[in-house]
C-alpha cells in the first residue's frame, strides 16, 4: 500500500526510511557520540552556569551593539564582523548563546550579505522537538557544504548567524 505525504509535512520525519539500515560498526560510532553529545551538553551547561554566576562577558555589550536596535530582518543588507570582533563573542568551545561558529563560517567574514528571513523556531533532528531561539537569522546563499572532517554534504543546510555576528548596513 502507497502512502502520501501532505504537501506540509517536512521531509525530516521520513529520513529513517530514506536512509538505508546500519551495520554494528555505524550503530556502534553512533551510541558513542550520543554519548559524548550528551556528557559535554552537560558539561557546557554547568561551565555556563558558574561562568554565568561569576559574572560572565556580554557579547552584544562587548561589541557595542544595542541588541534591540539591531534585530534584522529579510531583506537587511548585512556585513559579516571580522575575525577578531567574532572571536570576541566566543566562548571557549567556539559558541555564542548556544549557537556555534562553524569552521564553515569564517570565510565569510568580512563579506557582504543579504538576511534571508529570521530563525524563531526550528526542528532539532536529534530528538525531532521543535525548539525556539531568538537573535538567529539565515543569509541568502550561505550554505553547510560539510564540514572537513567528513567531506562534502548534500544536504545544503543553511548556517545559523547570531545578529552579534553582523552588522547592518544602512
Amino acid at each position: 500500500m502507497e502512502t502520501t505525504a501532505l504537501p506540509s509535512e517536512c521531509q525530516v520525519r521520513c529520513l529513517e526510511q530514506m536512509s538505508e539500515p546500519l551495520g554494528r560498526v555505524e550503530v556502534a560510532w553512533q551510541l558513542r557520540h550520543r554519548l559524548k553529545r550528551i556528557i559535554k551538553r552537560r558539561w557546557t551547561y554547568i561551565l555556563n552556569w558558574f561562568s554565568e554566576v561569576a559574572g560572565s562577558r556580554d557579547a552584544a555589550a562587548a561589541l557595542g551593539v544595542n541588541a534591540a536596535a539591531n534585530r534584522l530582518q529579510a531583506g537587511d543588507r548585512v556585513r559579516v564582523r571580522s575575525r577578531e570582533e567574532i572571536r570576541a563573542t566566543l566562548n571557549r568551545w567556539n559558541g555564542l548563546n548556544g549557537t556555534t561558529f562553524t569552521e564553515e563560517m569564517w570565510p565569510y567574514c568580512d563579506t557582504t550579505q543579504r538576511v534571508m528571513k529570521r530563525v524563531d523556531k526550528f526542528l532539532d533532528e536529534r530528538d525531532y522537538r521543535l525548539k525556539r531561539c531568538r537573535g538567529i537569522v539565515l543569509l541568502e546563499g550561505v550554505i553547510c557544504e560539510g564540514p572537513k572532517d567528513f567531506g562534502r554534504c548534500d544536504r545544503s543546510c543553511y548556517l545559523f548567524w547570531r545578529e552579534e555576528w553582523l552588522q547592518k548596513i544602512a
